[in-house]
């Protein structure tokens, strides 16, 4: 492992970087510190819009300019805006396809110090729902700045979920390379279960397929970054191959990953399926670990469940 970094903060510090010497896209600021992008009006004048805690009039103003031929880039928490701003995004950027890229950070149970308000659980199953819209989520710093090199280059709306706090790296940045709408398989050994994440949770799944392999279960670990368009023959690769999937994620399981990946499996290959994550429950206040402990997401949790998933094939 490498650094510890967030994924807010690894793609807000690149795309700074990425701006130097790319001068075609635009940035639009709620009054928050989300990632960086504070800074961007100061060292780029004339490039950064900052609209105040007003989130509606935030899309709005992105809308405008993206109407104009800008490429924009909008930075809040993601809880603001997919459920504040959530009538601006379908109406103002999806319908009519504007290229705007939404970064929406503070993401799941991890915001645990800033309580259960802020902690966007169900962002994920809201933006999946517009049409036009791709939703991304990154694993570690590394897959982050990737990410905001191919986010620049893309065109139309886009989401991209990032973290509160600090994560390990899981990638090599002088290997990795970010594609959306594919999956990357991170762990091969086996073929009892796969496991699906997408997000930081990676990092729990890894580690509970090692476990799993020292009690005698092969398990392969999919990162699924690119959520909407889903990688469906990743998705029915692991069905055919491994007989059961589960799904991790950091996100309620009501329309998010696992619902995402259910989708799938239930018409074109039925297999025993296990959801980890938030189950129709609010976010709380108190330290990121034990929260994940107390809804079932910590990796012993998963080693249990997914235990009890070998089991049901």
């Amino acid at each position: 492992m490498g650094t510890l970094l967030a994924t807010r903060m690894a793609f807000g510090q690149e795309l700074l970087e990425i701006a130097k010497t790319k001068t075609d896209f635009v940035v639009c600021n709620a009054d928050t510190k989300t990632c960086g992008l504070e800074k961007f009006g100061q060292m780029f004048p004339g490039r950064e819009f900052s609209f105040g805690i007003a989130e509606q009039n935030l899309v709005g103003g992105a809308a405008g300019l993206a109407s104009c031929g800008n490429k924009v880039f909008l930075a809040t928490f993601g809880v603001f805006a997919s459920m504040r701003a959530c009538e601006q995004v379908r109406t103002f950027i999806c319908y009519p396809n504007l290229n705007v890229t939404i970064i929406g950070t503070h993401a799941g149970l991890q915001v645990g110090g800033d309580g259960a308000t802020h902690a966007a659980i169900e962002d994920v199953s809201i933006m999946r729902s517009f049409p036009n819209m791709t939703v991304v989520q990154p694993a570690d710093a590394v897959s982050a700045r990737a990410l905001a090199h191919a986010a620049v280059d893309f065109e139309g709306p886009l989401y991209i979920r990032l973290h509160r706090n600090a994560v390990a790296d899981i990638y090599d940045p002088e290997t990795y390379q970010f594609e959306f709408g594919k999956a990357r398989t991170v762990r091969e050994d086996g073929s009892d279960l796969t496991i699906i994440s997408s997000g930081i949770l990676l990092k729990k799944a890894l580690d509970a397929a090692e476990i799993l392999k020292g009690q005698g279960v092969g398990v392969r670990v999919v990162d699924m970054a690119t959520i909407k368009p889903l990688d469906e023959e990743a998705v029915l690769r692991a069905a055919r191959e491994t007989g059961a999937i589960m799904t991790v994620e950091d996100h309620t399981v009501l329309g998010g990953l696992g619902s995402a990946v259910a989708e799938v499996v239930v018409s074109k290959c039925p297999v025993p399926m296990e959801l980890v994550g938030i189950q129709d429950r609010f976010g709380e206040s108190g330290d990121p670990e034990l929260i994940y402990r107390d809804h079932g997401m910590d990796v012993d949790s998963i080693v249990a469940k997914a235990l009890a998933l070998k089991a049901r094939k």
